[in-house]
């Protein structure tokens, strides 16, 4: 097969959380493994899948379905650090990775296809390597990037030119099944392209650009180049200038992952200080180190979007956390008769070998970090675009208090639990509770009925400003000190004077209703299932209440400020 100038191949790692867990807890390849975040699963092991578990059940649910299932938590910093050796297994088959997200990475076909033969042939090596590492993968090559990452989940090689013919078939959602490819909102776009009949793959392609454009969002447009099969994202016409790259000498030098983490986080800013005078923002970013040895070390991440700070240090620390910990002592050497560069990337190797012996390149592979500590570290934009793709936050920064707030209800979770941290969801519904879907912070906010729908007999507005967990029991009263209830006509048995609550009483000045459920039409008056509504106006401050009615008693169902 002759390959095209532009074909990508792309280095697709299976669940690569769950076996990055394992491989931190020590277990084996035949213990069922899932990882989870907002106790919901976000990847499982192929053995966890065999036993029912799937993405998106909640904790309870998987450990019910496979009692003996090993449970981690969603660590980024621990997936980077185990798939290094895997990019560097791959990378001193074929020099040039890009790293798109930990467990997938990308590379230049054409010089790989050249070298082995075939692009075939350069798959098979790679798998070879990748196996070696400790690892397995699929590969998928193509013309695009997008695609060839779409190709590896299938083990594909599409055909130069039949990008569009391969992707047509595919349901609609795979455009956002790749989270290093689609923006957040990705999903919102397939659920409306759903709706919309637009099924496939091929259905959304069949519009033009001019439809997808004025009718839907930016990322629609870079969705529908990907279902094209067009290239979404071209490569910066020109390098970018010099005066872009930013370095930190480190004294003392550094060995330790928090001062590594400290030190990238500092360069981060940096970094951000200079595009954001330059008009500019980061899509693909070059990490790059030296050591007190003259090793020198650097790494390629391409990301979906521009790069903000925090996103930024993060890709700094996951990289240097993976170099500091496979650090080699300084006696090793190549194995014998195999000379070897001590650089992982950004120089050719000394040697090609045709016939490598993998366990013997992967005992070398896995000690082949640096020998001495880090004394430089370069941050270099490799591609950059127009600062208007980046979306900035109201009072400047990129969603800095947000971001923020966010991270803070994560460390919550983590300490107390997914179900600790929950946000309201605007629902359908009659009543104010009804009306709110509380969600575990890190779910998809999805109500529990469409707020859209019509829904008779819905409390009108304004809305109670509080609505309490658990509705306490007051007790309404006549003038005589009677209590007030419900007639079979639909009415207050007698006219409501004084509310009790706990030891705390009120003087009514007004009451409205009450109204009867009828969603419970068929209950009689008095029994359990029969409810009503009605709203009373205290004295006191003028606050009102909205009370439900149910099992003989009143209950407080909000309060109005």
């Amino acid at each position: 097969m002759t390959a095209s100038r532009s074909r990508v191949l792309a280095v697709w790692c299976l669940d690569w959380p769950a076996v990055a867990a394992a491989a931190e807890a020590g277990a084996p390849v035949t213990r069922a493994v899932a990882v989870f975040s907002a106790n919901l699963v976000v990847a499982c092991s192929a053995v966890a899948r065999a036993e029912g578990v799937r993405r998106g059940l909640r904790r309870r649910e998987a450990q019910g379905r496979c009692p003996d299932l090993l449970v981690a938590h969603d660590d980024p910093e621990r997936d980077a650090r185990f798939f290094e050796p895997v990019v560097a297994a791959v990378d001193a088959t074929v020099p040039g990775v890009e790293v798109l997200r930990p467990g997938l990475l990308v590379l230049a076909a054409r010089g790989a296809a050249r070298f082995f033969g075939s692009e075939e042939a350069a798959a098979e090596r790679l798998m070879d390597a990748v196996a070696a590492a400790g690892a397995e993968c699929q590969i998928g090559i193509a013309d695009e990037l997008s695609t060839a990452v779409l190709a590896a989940r299938s083990s594909t090689i599409v055909p130069p030119g039949g990008g569009a013919q391969f992707l047509a078939p595919l349901p609609v959602s795979e455009l956002a099944v790749e989270p290093a490819l689609a923006a957040p909102q990705r999903g919102e776009l397939v659920d409306l392209l759903h709706r919309l009949g637009l099924r496939r793959i091929g259905d959304f392609a069949a519009l033009t650009p001019a439809e997808v454009s004025s009718r839907f969002g930016a990322d629609a447009i870079a969705a529908h180049r990907c279902a094209r099969a067009v290239p979404e994202r071209p490569p910066s016409v020109s390098t970018p200038a010099p005066d872009l790259i930013v370095d930190y000498r480190c004294d003392p030098p550094i060995d330790r992952i928090d001062a590594a983490a400290f030190a990238g986080r500092m360069l981060a800013t940096e970094l951000h200080a200079v595009l954001s005078a330059a008009s500019v923002a980061c899509t693909r970013l070059s990490i790059y180190a030296e050591t007190e040895a003259g090793e020198q070390l650097s790494r390629i991440w391409r990301c979906a979007e521009p790069l903000t700070p925090d996103s930024t240090a993060d890709r700094i620390r996951w990289q240097l956390d993976g170099w500091l910990t496979r650090r080699a002592p300084s006696t090793r050497r190549p194995p014998a008769g195999r000379p070897y560069r001590s650089d992982t990337l950004g120089g050719e190797r000394d040697w090609r070998d045709p016939d490598p012996d993998p366990a013997l390149e992967a005992e070398w592979l896995r000690g082949d970090g640096p020998t001495a500590p880090i004394t430089l570290l370069r941050l270099e934009p490799i591609e950059v675009v127009s600062a208007g793709a980046l979306q900035l936050g109201l009072w400047g920064g990129v969603g800095q208090d947000e971001e923020r707030a966010r991270r803070a209800l994560i460390r919550v979770q983590g300490l107390l639990g997914g179900d600790a941290v929950r946000l309201g969801v605007l629902s359908g519904g009659r009543g104010p509770a009804e009306r709110v879907t509380m969600v575990p912070l890190g779910d998809e906010p999805v109500p529990a009925a469409d707020p859209a729908q019509p829904w008779p007999g819905r409390l009108p507005e304004p809305a109670p400003a509080v609505v309490p967990a658990h509705r306490p029991r007051v007790r309404l009263q006549d003038a005589a000190g009677e209590p007030v209830w419900v007639s079979e006509r639909g009415l207050f048995t007698a006219d409501p004077t004084l509310l009790r609550w706990g030891s705390r009483s009120w003087k009514l000045i007004g009451w409205a209703g009450p109204w009867t459920l009828d969603a419970h039409w068929w209950a009689p008056r008095g029994r359990p299932g029969f409810a009503a509504r009605a709203q009373v106006l205290l004295e006191e401050d003028n606050r009102a209440l909205l009370l439900l009615g149910y099992d003989d008693a009143w209950h407080v169902e909000g309060l109005y400020e």
